[in-house]
């Protein structure tokens, strides 16, 4: 099979899939369900304090407030405690002691509207569907997103919004891939086709295959025995001639010989040298390695996701999201969500909060509907 294939169209996307994994109906879905947003928030709050932070710098934070690193509970302190995230949520919020609900982020806000998406145009949605919630509802974005919307708002045509976009193969997608995973638990076939009109918006090639890979994985970790088998199932629904998946088999070789987050950080430098810290390919191995690391056990994955860097309060969400789906909420320490109180807070027009449970029950609903 020819290399570097590595085409955007959905049919020709899915030709150069491996495919196959059986569609699962899981167990215990709430629960798993609750385990997967509860994960997806706890790994991101834990890495927005140090996002993209050098892991030197993050050791001396934990150092200086006598925390363990990789950190094992959520940071006792941030630099600029008073700084205000997203317009929304100050920087304290995302410490152990001033925790109040899940303080707000991209990654989770991006979470929030694609359920919102689901349900107002249903599992048909098309790009224009998602371009017109964006200019509904979305009212500022990053990297990729930002462009995408900007071009929505000249009156650009939503399939032509990645063209052009430098940054068509950064990690926006895959941090919106969620919603999509949830929609399809023990599903990944349709999983990774239902996130593709949302990568198209803004992303082409490794930036969709990423989206498509985490609803893969997310989707299938519903109803599989670990966490790393979930990803070794999300690879098959990306194209095998792509970037992507020859970087996640390259990662996935590492299993049973990687020692610790230095040595996975050691790695993703050496063969990603040149790559941006928010770029899809070196972030998707940073997953693999944190889940190497941490096996089943949901402090251990969060916690060597962090401490390896790169963009990680995404790559720690999407970790959360994994494992939490795999585990469900009873092999989450309450550690990790005590101070959730049921509120997850956005910058969505018109939805500034939402409920923990409620999002539950809602997705549960969608994983009803055909």
């Amino acid at each position: 099979m020819e290399k570097n294939l590595q085409p955007n169209m959905l049919d020709e996307i899915c030709a150069l899939c491996e495919g196959g994994v059986n569609s699962l109906k899981p167990e215990k879905l709430k629960d798993r369900l609750k385990g997967a947003l509860v994960g997806r928030f706890a790994g991101c709050l834990l890495g927005v304090p140090v996002e993209n932070w050098q892991i030197a710098d993050m050791q001396d934070v934990a150092n200086n407030c006598g925390m363990d690193f990789p950190p094992t509970t959520y940071w006792k302190e941030v630099r600029n405690p008073d700084g205000i995230q997203y317009g929304v949520s100050p920087r304290r919020g995302y410490t152990e002691s001033g925790m109040n609900g899940v303080a707000v982020d991209d990654d989770i806000t991006y979470t929030a509207l694609n359920l919102l998406l689901l349900e107002k145009y249903g599992k048909n949605y098309t790009v224009e569907d998602v371009g017109q919630l964006w200019l509904d509802i979305l009212p500022y974005a990053c990297t990729a997103e930002d462009v995408a919307l900007k071009e929505l708002r000249k009156g650009t045509k939503a399939k032509d919004c990645a063209n052009g976009n430098e940054y068509v193969e950064w990690i926006g997608a895959a941090i919106r891939a969620d919603a999509f995973g949830y929609a399809e638990a023990g599903n990944p076939e349709k999983a990774s086709k239902l996130c593709y009109n949302d990568a198209y918006l803004s992303h082409r090639k490794n930036g969709i295959y990423g989206e498509m890979f985490c609803s893969a994985s997310i989707a299938s970790a519903f109803t599989v025995s670990t966490p790393l088998e979930a990803v070794k199932n999300g690879m098959k629904y990306i194209p095998k001639t792509s970037e992507l998946y020859e970087a996640l088999e390259w990662a996935l070789g590492y299993e049973g010989k990687l020692t610790d987050y230095l040595h996975a950080r050691a790695l993703l430098d050496e063969k990603f040298p040149d790559m941006h810290c928010v770029h899809t390919i070196n972030n998707m191995c940073a997953i693999v390695f944190a889940l190497i690391l941490g096996g089943s056990d949901f402090t251990s994955c969060i916690s060597n996701c962090i401490a390896i860097g790169l963009d990680n309060d995404c790559t720690g969400a999407t970790v959360g999201s994994i494992v939490g789906a795999c585990l469900g909420i009873d092999g989450i320490d309450k550690k990790w969500y005590a101070n959730f109180n049921d509120k997850v807070l956005t910058y969505i027009t018109g939805y500034p909060e939402f409920s923990i449970d409620d999002m539950v029950e809602r997705f549960y609903k969608l994983n009803k509907e055909e």
